[in-house]
């Protein structure tokens, strides 16, 4: 069994995705319910800019502590590998 993987910043990412996952859920019951497209459009752009954040933020926290200073040949295919995601 392989050991976590946590960085002391993985309890506010999971906050915030946590936030966007009950605003998307809130934005599928306007679906539901009816409600003007404009208006679940713009939800819609509420909960991508929070996902795209998060995903900022996890990427940056990655490279900024798991990639090590000296650059590795390992690192730098890792660091390729995850910058595709930004």
């Amino acid at each position: 069994m392989t050991k976590p993987h946590i960085h002391a910043t993985h309890p506010a990412l999971i906050a915030r995705l946590k936030r966007a996952d009950g605003h998307l859920r809130a934005v599928i019951g306007m679906i539901e319910e009816g409600k003007p497209c404009l208006e679940i459009a713009q939800q819609l752009q509420a909960v991508e800019k929070a996902v795209v954040n998060a995903k900022r933020a996890l990427i940056h926290d990655h490279m900024d502590h798991c990639l090590d200073a000296d650059h590795s040949p390992a690192d730098r295919d890792e660091l390729k590998a995850i910058a595709r995601y930004l």
